[in-house]
């Protein structure tokens, strides 16, 4: 800013208040990169949102959805589904989509679904919004036509329309009508509701970053109820290790090791989405066997810091493609590029027979050097961070060169131009000053004076006023700079999202890596092992198997080994105390194949997988027991659950089933539920079931065979002690030993022996007596009760009705006393 005074009556004036200035001298030098700049790029992200379009025709289903938190739509190619739309059902448990957008015109089957689908009120995510478009937004040529035409950022100017068609015809299968369709219904929904771009001008599309396709043919099935048992992905209490600041573990927080929050979500990914896809499972298990070699240590070490350089790519593009970039934008995505590519040089020296290190060898392509010469030669980004905003480096446009020669004299050039306005304006104003905002140009701040009143006063020739601000008024001035280094920016933004497939490209491959370099790093923490994998094995086989979590909370923990399938039986029934192991040998079980089927190495000597498609579990925690009729529902629905849709090659864990409920029909249920999978013979289940109904056995409730198998937590009785071993053998429990658990839980002793005392009465079939120094007690307490009712009876009210007294007080007392 510069003010100027010309003669005595018209004196100089510095910036008013509020006046922007500029200061355009030589900037300080600023320190390296902020970390709190690029940590923002990490961190804003807005809640992801996922907004699927379906179709189902014929016996065949097209799918199709948007996913905010990486603006892609993924879509997967026409399917077989059944009437009963199971498959549209797994797809909804596995996205959990915000909406659902179908075609107005719909298969009766396809109404009735989606009508009981919006019915579920207490639908565990909410349930989602189901919307229906007229049918005409999804006929096959206008959703042709609409795919063809969009505005994809990916895709280079430079392509002609035909060049177009052939790039798209590469990704989407235009041979898939229901997809096709699907899409184009797709892209209608999000142009009309405008996701992600509802304050934005019209002519700002929604952004979409990349087509990929999504299968579920090898996925297994994990019932939601698993993941909120705290069996797996969800923390369960240590008793010696929590304290006030330490969190509860979990499988995810030991094995969540990732430098990037994309390798987080991978992981949280694969958690939510095992399988038995062989070739896939042992693809990221060559990978983390390689790191788990002592000599490949050092290079593991390196690429996970490399891995840190890996920021929200999606984030940056999807703001490029709305020009919101800002100046962090740029030099996090400068370190992501050269990250990237200090990953592909250190992927090109590993062994090519590991199709991960082959991949980023190959895909991290050139394009990334492109782009990061392109950014470092053009980004000035000390510059840019002290001006907060984008700036260019010297010597790029001469224009911007010469126009920032003449900024760093802007005083002297603002006071001459100040001289220059003030002898052309009126006499009656005494002083003025020029003011230089960048992007806006040079305004002319003029003190109000009196007869400036009407909106005509503030009319000046040759200036165009614009406000009125604390008794200043702001003129325009002609002729400002142009903006040249945002018309910069906004071409180097073209030649990056041009190039946006490789980024993609470099964020998928990346976060694999970095899941597989902290799946690696746990395994050698924790002395996991390679699982293997066998189509013929039917069932699965562990050799000194130990839980995740606990042997992590317990001085010493005692492996167990399981096989189930073949001549080894399918139905394990595990009797034995409370406290003796079998809830914790069930989740073991469990939580090892779980983890095979991950694809990360287990804790167990050895472990041999078979064909495992789904995995149903009911186990109740030890540390939240609740009786009541509430959780033997819980338990009749989730058993109901396994029941239907269990297959052969299924795990079945339950425990404790018909746990507050009459034992009666509790045994009965279990027993039925148990009869019905045996009845299916070699197709039957592998199940695990964990109980106290001894009567199980002892009354021969299942059928003999070699498909069930009983076992037993080993136990010693040592005089009135009970010594728990927590090992698994075969046999049956004798006895609950409820007395000795009780006990040691801290129960008092005399109630422990009267309880033991009752419970031998129950078993010989004797009454109960009451017991005779309590009864006594209870006596007395119960007269001096009564003693106490007759001292305080005024005899001499007239109110007092004796019979009364006697009726209501001494007579039910009486029952007691005597």
């Amino acid at each position: 800013m510069a003010s100027l005074g010309v003669n005595p009556s018209r004196t100089p004036q510095g910036p008013g208040p509020g006046a922007a200035s500029s200061d355009f001298s030589s900037p300080a030098p600023v320190p390296g990169p902020r970390e709190a700049e690029e940590e923002e790029v990490e961190e804003e992200e807005e809640l992801a949102e996922i907004h699927l379009c379906v179709l189902w025709n014929s016996g065949y289903m097209g799918i199709a959805y948007y996913d905010t938190s990486d603006s892609t739509i993924h879509f997967m190619p026409d399917a077989p589904d059944h009437e009963s739309l199971k498959l549209l059902q797994r797809v909804l448990d596995e996205i959990n989509p915000q909406s659902v957008v179908t075609s107005a015109k719909q298969d009766e089957n396809m109404t009735r679904f989606l009508g009981k689908l919006a019915s579920q009120e207490h639908r565990q995510p909410k349930r989602p919004e189901i919307v229906f478009l007229p049918s005409v937004d999804f006929g096959l040529e206008i959703s042709k036509q609409r795919l063809l035409s969009g505005n994809y950022s990916f895709i280079p100017d430079s392509m002609t329309a035909t060049e177009k068609i052939l790039f798209l015809s590469s990704i989407i299968p235009f041979d898939c009508l229901l997809t096709v369709r699907a899409l184009g219904g797709l892209l209608k929904f999000l142009g009309r509701r405008r996701i992600g771009v509802e304050l934005e001008d019209y002519n700002v599309s929604v952004p979409i970053l990349g087509f990929k396709k999504f299968m579920l043919t090898h996925l297994v099935n994990i019932d939601q109820d698993t993941y909120s048992l705290d069996t797996y992905t969800h923390s369960i209490p240590c008793p010696c290790l929590v304290t006030n600041s330490l969190p509860a573990l979990s499988l995810t927080g030991i094995l969540n090791r990732c430098r990037c929050k994309w390798g987080e979500k991978l992981l949280r990914l694969w958690f939510t989405r095992p399988t038995h896809d062989l070739g896939e499972l042992n693809s990221r298990l060559d990978v983390i066997q390689f790191f788990l070699l002592p000599q490949n240590l050092d290079m593991a070490q390196m690429l996970h810091r490399l891995l840190g350089h890996i920021k929200n790519v999606p984030l940056i593009l999807k703001r490029m493609k709305l020009s919101h970039t800002k100046v962090s934008d740029w030099q996090v995505l400068y370190k992501t590029v050269y990250g990237a590519l200090g990953l592909r040089d250190a992927c090109r020296s590993l062994p090519q027979s590991i199709q991960l290190f082959r991949d980023i060898a190959q895909e991290f392509s050139d394009d990334l050097h492109h782009i990061a010469s392109l950014i470092g030669k053009v980004v000035d980004f000390e510059g840019s961070l002290a001006e907060n905003r984008f700036t260019v480096l010297p010597n790029i446009d001469p224009e911007i060169d010469e126009k920032k020669r003449r900024l760093m004299g802007l005083p002297s050039f603002l006071t001459e131009v100040a001289r220059k306005e003030l002898e052309n304006l009126d006499s009656r104003i005494p002083s003025c000053s020029v003011i230089y905002i960048p992007l806006i140009g040079f305004l002319l701040s003029i003190p109000r004076l009196p007869f400036m009143v009407e909106a005509s006063d503030f009319e000046i020739n040759g200036l165009d006023f614009m406000q009125l601000r604390e008794g200043l008024t702001l003129h325009s001035l002609p002729h400002p700079f142009p903006d040249q280094e945002t018309l910069l920016m906004y071409q180097l933004q073209c030649q990056v999202l041009a190039r946006a497939a490789v980024l993609t490209q470099v964020l998928d491959l990346a976060s694999r890596l970095d899941v597989l370099l902290a799946l690696a790093s746990a395994a050698r923490d924790y002395g996991y092992s390679r699982p293997r994998y066998s189509p013929q094995v039917l069932g699965v086989r562990i050799q000194n198997g130990r839980h995740p979590l606990m042997e992590l909370c317990a001085r010493t923990f005692v492996p167990n080994s399981t096989e189930c399938g073949g001549d080894k039986g399918r139905v394990k029934v595990i009797t034995g105390p409370n406290s003796s192991g079998k809830s914790i040998y069930l989740k073991q079980v469990g939580l090892i194949t779980f983890m095979a089927l991950v694809g990360s190495f287990v804790p167990a000597e050895e472990a041999e997988i078979g064909a495992v498609d789904a995995i149903f579990t009911r186990i109740h925690s030890c540390e939240s027991i609740s009786l009541g009729l509430s959780t033997f529902m819980i338990d009749l629905n989730q058993v109901a659950k396994a029941v239907n849709n269990a297959t052969a090659q299924s795990l079945v864990l339950i425990d404790e089933f018909g746990k507050g409920t009459n034992t009666v029909d509790g045994l009965a249920l279990l027993a039925a539920v148990l009869r019905h999978w045996l009845a299916r013979g070699p197709t039957c289940p592998h199940i695990f079931v964990a109980t106290n109904f001894l009567n199980l056995v002892q009354l021969q409730l299942l059928p003999q065979g070699p498909l069930v198998q009983y076992l037993t937590m080993e136990t010693c009785e040592d005089g009135n002690d009970l010594v728990f071993f927590y090992q698994v053998c075969e046999g049956v429990a004798k006895a609950s030993h409820a007395s000795h658990t009780a006990a040691q839980a801290g129960l008092p002793d005399k109630l422990v022996a009267r309880g033991k005392e009752v419970s031998d009465l129950i078993c010989s079939g004797k009454p109960i007596k009451p017991v005779k120094d309590l009864l006594k007690k209870n006596q007395m307490e119960n007269c001096q009760t009564l003693v106490d009712k007759f001292m305080k009876l005024d005899l001499e009210d007239p109110n007092l009705d004796l019979n009364v007294f006697m009726s209501q007080e001494v007579l039910p007392a009486a029952t007691s006393i005597l």
